[in-house]
């Protein structure tokens, strides 16, 4: 009796050995998941508490039952921290673990017996990431949300019929962040062994060390301006949440980004005298203008300072006050996040670091806003008539799109105020939102496999090179899958 009872102890025992350094990861990532799908919109709700500006929705319920709402919605079946789990789960209960063969491992030692033990370990390790990628994205993927229903005619024999049709494309921008990833992977391992190479031959010159140097910075510009140029006139293809983020850092009358619009869509032209008032002639009554500036027929270009709003006509004081301004609103928000990180470890020393941090950080974000409305005006009221001319044709290619180029292509060199690590992240950050621009953001359901297919073979790059050579997958999310991913 009592061999049977230590027999069926030592079982247990061996069981829960096994069990748990498979459900740790599992319990971390979940954790992590729910925490940063809850976390940002708890604090975007005691923002608006503060700032008494709690929107329609909170009104209605309350701020304590819209709290509850937003912490019971995370443990939804179909949400992130559920997909973080799926991911997490099939990855440590398929693949190979402390060098063990696991399911998918011990099949590949089976039918692959001539292939190294190496490549065996990997190959289970991006099949099992790859397997939790499609379960877990098939997981978000089954959310049905009224964003992604179309309202389709269908003929019928008692006549034409409005069905409702699901699109897919809600998991998009999760997508396009894990596909950067995994590029910015393998292309830095490309880089990193011609790095190798070079220094071992001891070809590796100053032009190769500017290029490691610049690269981030640039990826950053070239992503800020197309991001820039499309928030401006094609605001759709960005993500709601970022779209609507830009415009409250912007702090810009959106009547100015309407007319813009309208004269790149040629609904006002210079030298024709408008039919009917349109935004720059409620701006000039608003703001006690002249009404004459509304009159492209009069008055053309349209004078930068309607572009100004309430900061006068000189461009560059506007720039200033703008810098001023963005960078007060930045810091609004950057101190009391840094000021909360060091709660951790509190130390004198942390908090100048915080400080710094948020000074540098908020400087940056102003100078960036402030360079995108000071290069708009640089186009179009210096650069674009000296070289285009002053004639109406001319000033209408300039307002048509010039000018806003101008203005992308001047605002992402003040990622260069933030340090090298800060430049990575950000450049990271805006890769996949400068992607988005070119795909569209809801698709027909028969291409869905598509998206599932890149996002699994994504995630599987980023899964296996974070376990094989983690210095690979860089920045906060390099670090975060080093710490799920520990059993």
């Amino acid at each position: 009796m009592e061999k049977c009872s230590t027999s069926r102890y030592s079982r247990s025992g061996c069981l829960e050995r096994q069990l748990l350094p498979l459900l740790k990861p599992v319990t971390r990532a979940y954790i992590l998941g729910y925490a940063s799908s809850t976390t940002p919109r708890l604090l975007s709700l005691c923002i608006a508490i503060i700032r008494g500006k709690t929107s329609q929705k909170y009104n209605q319920s309350g701020i304590a039952k819209s709290a509850f709402q937003i912490l019971i919605g995370g443990l939804e079946l179909q949400r992130f921290p559920t997909f973080c789990a799926t991911l997490v789960g099939c990855n440590s209960i398929f693949g190979a673990r402390d060098h063990k063969p696991i399911i998918i491992k011990e099949l590949l030692f089976r039918y692959l017996p001539n292939v190294s033990s190496l490549v065996k370990l990997r190959l289970s390790k991006f099949i099992s990431a790859f397997i939790g990628a499609w379960l877990g994205l098939k997981l978000l993927q089954s959310k049905k949300t009224p964003e992604f229903v179309q309202n389709v005619a269908v003929e019928t024999p008692g006549g034409c019929v409005d069905t409702k049709v699901p699109l897919a494309g809600r998991t998009i921008d999760l997508t396009l962040f894990t596909i950067s990833r995994a590029l910015d992977i393998i292309v830095g391992s490309l880089w990193s062994c011609r790095k190798a190479r070079r220094r071992k031959t001891k070809q590796w010159n100053r032009f190769d060390e500017l290029i490691s140097r610049l690269a981030d910075p640039m990826m950053f510009w070239a992503s800020s301006a197309i991001i820039m140029f499309n928030w401006l006139y094609t605001p759709e293809k960005l993500p709601r949440s970022y779209n609507k983020w830009v415009r409250s850092a912007a702090a810009v009358d959106m009547r100015l980004i309407a007319g813009l619009r309208q004269l790149r869509d040629k609904a006002l032209i210079y030298g024709v005298e408008p039919s009917h008032p349109h935004v720059f002639t409620e701006m000039c009554r608003d703001y006690n203008w002249p009404l004459e500036w509304a009159n492209h027929a009069k008055t053309a270009p349209v004078p930068c300072q309607i572009v100004h709003l309430k900061d006068g006509p000189s461009c560059e004081y506007h720039a200033l006050a703008r810098l001023v301004r963005s960078t007060a609103w930045a810091m609004s928000t950057y101190l009391p996040l840094n000021l909360v990180l060091v709660l951790r470890h509190p130390s004198s020393k942390a908090l100048k670091r915080a400080i710094k941090s948020a000074i540098r950080s908020s400087l940056f974000l102003g100078t960036y806003i402030s360079l995108f409305f000071y290069g708009l005006c640089l186009v179009r009221s210096r650069i674009g008539p000296l070289i285009l001319g002053t004639s109406n044709a001319s000033l209408q290619l300039i307002d048509s799109g010039l000018n806003v180029a101008g203005g992308c292509i001047l605002c992402g060199w003040s990622v260069f105020i933030e340090n090298s690590g800060r430049r990575r992240e950000l450049a990271l950050f805006l890769i996949p939102k400068a992607l988005a621009t070119f795909i569209p953001r809801s698709y027909s359901m028969d291409k869905q496999w598509r998206e599932s297919m890149a996002f699994s073979i994504s995630t599987a790059i980023v899964f296996t090179a974070v376990t094989e050579k983690p210095n690979t997958v860089r920045g906060l999310m390099g670090r975060v899958l080093r710490t799920v991913l520990t059993q």
